[in-house]
């Protein structure tokens, strides 16, 4: 792991950053030592990883199995035309490093499920979460939990989206079940079937990145488990509060919460 320390280049590359009282040369050093995973490389992955990159987060890990479609493209503005039938994550990894060859971006090319999330997760110090699939969400909740690391997640609708940070791990905290429950995928619901605005990806993207890079710096602080709502339809936005839920099977279950402890203390995020 790097120590932090930033160069001659990087100190210009980043001079906007760091002239922010809140951010700064530590905040900046910070950024630089962090490990983010992003799950989903496309209508929020896109600008959650371009932000990401371009803020000098040290070690990126792009998850999606998936490749590139033509109908991608009215949102998942990290690819072009000539990338269609591509996976995603090594484009995706070549683009963030020629945006920034200070930053290390490896691609997994796998889909993560219940049976690889908590390999695939270990050792960064936040997830960023996109996904597409309900499944998908539930074990990366899941493994974040155990691991005890800070999830974003973030979702969007075809006029709707939302953020949050959850830390299950936490006793004091709740996580992305607590909010979700035991939500399942069901025929219909996709971005294909109901329609997205491609800016709204953009807008909810570059906010999940922003949360991301405020639980990073601890310029903000702001309670886990506050959910941001935004409707582009009205232009409306609030928030709300997501109680950890007593009765959930993901982050009240004994052997989670211990686990999640002990990787919580060793990491010293939002714990």
């Amino acid at each position: 792991m790097t120590d932090g320390a930033l160069s001659d280049t990087e100190l210009e590359r980043y001079a906007r950053h760091i002239v922010l009282p809140q951010v700064g040369g530590a905040g900046q050093r910070a950024l630089k030592r962090a490990r983010v995973a992003v799950v989903g490389a496309g209508g929020l992955g896109s600008p959650c990883l371009t932000y990401l990159a371009a803020a000098g987060v040290g070690s990126i890990t792009v998850i999606d199995d998936d490749h590139v479609a033509l109908s991608n493209l009215q949102r998942q503005t990290l690819f072009s035309t000539a990338d269609v039938g591509q996976p995603k994550a090594p484009l995706a990894a070549r683009r963030l490093r020629a945006l920034n060859p200070h930053v290390d971006v490896q691609p997994v090319t796998e889909r993560l499920d219940e049976t690889n999330a908590r390999v695939l997760l270990a050792g960064h110090d936040v997830v960023a979460d996109g996904s597409d699939r309900f499944a998908t969400r539930a074990a990366v909740n899941r493994a974040a939990v155990a691991l005890g690391i800070p999830l974003v997640s973030a979702a969007i609708g075809p006029f709707s989206g939302q953020v949050a940070t959850f830390a299950g791990h936490r006793d004091d905290a709740s996580c992305w079940a607590c909010l979700a429950g035991a939500a399942r995928d069901e025929p219909g619901l996709t971005c294909a079937d109901q329609g997205v605005l491609g800016a709204l990806a953009g807008v909810i993207g570059a906010l999940q990145a922003a949360e991301v890079i405020r639980v990073l710096t601890g310029f903000a602080p702001l309670a886990p488990g506050t959910l941001f709502l935004f409707d582009l339809l009205d232009l409306s936005a609030r928030r709300v509060r997501v109680p950890k839920d007593p009765g959930c099977t993901v982050c009240r279950s004994p052997a989670v919460a211990t686990a999640g402890g002990d990787a919580a203390a060793r990491q010293g995020r939002l714990a």
